[in-house]
């Protein structure tokens, strides 16, 4: 009888673990499908877009799609999106996962939420991030980013700082200030996306042939059509 039952059980079983399987990272690719799309997004309307300038010399890009506003009297905010640099030979890394959480970000009114990306100019934030938290304003330099052709009022013109913000709000693009808002890695998401447990952010951002869905390439595919403009 309980043969039967185990024999019975067994197929059940394997479904589930399949399914279990299938599902795993599942949130990751869809996060990482929403950073292509939104960086189709700032970057195919010329008046709108990062300055092609900023993308060539980027050495990180941070995209957080959705990020969202919790709360009124304390208000903070969550998002979750990838993050990939440019490795030593100059290709970009596929993606490693990330969190932002709180700070004050420079939300429109009546928003729900808000895509942002960030734009790295040096390692030396990347580093600070990978060993551990990171906040926005406090650990390196972060300014709103000059959009189009030509900085807009309030921008940093010589971009002298490290980090430059965008964000796309209710349709509208522009920069963002997200002074205060801390960035950790989500090691969660990174061993749900490349099915291991045991993997970090520098395992990604130094084994090129890293195994990873498809959707990775994708990612990647798109930065180098964006940045070597």
């Amino acid at each position: 009888m309980k043969i039967r039952i185990m024999g019975l059980l067994l197929p059940a079983l394997l479904l589930a673990a399949e399914i279990t399987a299938a599902e795993a990272g599942s949130r990751q690719i869809r996060e990482v499908e929403d950073a292509i799309e939104i960086i189709h997004e700032f970057t195919k309307i010329p008046e709108n877009r990062i300055p092609p300038s900023l993308l060539r010399n980027a050495q990180a890009i941070a995209v957080i799609p959705g990020v969202i506003k919790i709360g009124f009297v304390f208000a903070g905010n969550y998002g979750r999106g990838v993050l990939s640099i440019r490795d030593k030979y100059g290709y970009w890394t596929n993606p490693a996962f990330i969190t932002l959480v709180g700070g004050s970000i420079g939300w429109q009114i009546g928003a729900q939420s808000s895509d942002i990306i960030l734009v790295f100019k040096t390692m030396k934030s990347i580093n600070d991030i990978t060993a551990g938290k990171f906040t926005l304003g406090a650990d390196a330099s972060v300014a709103v980013g000059p959009v189009g052709r030509q900085a807009g009022a309030g921008t940093d013109f010589e971009l002298k700082s490290e980090i430059y913000s965008y964000s796309r709000t209710r349709g509208l693009f522009a920069g963002i200030s997200v002074q205060g808002a801390a960035i950790e890695m989500d090691y969660d998401g990174i061993a749900d996306f490349y099915d291991n447990t045991q993997i970090g952010a520098r395992d990604i951002f130094e084994t090129p042939d890293l195994k990873a869905p498809q959707v990775a390439a994708d990612f990647r595919q798109v930065l180098v059509e964006q940045t070597r403009r």
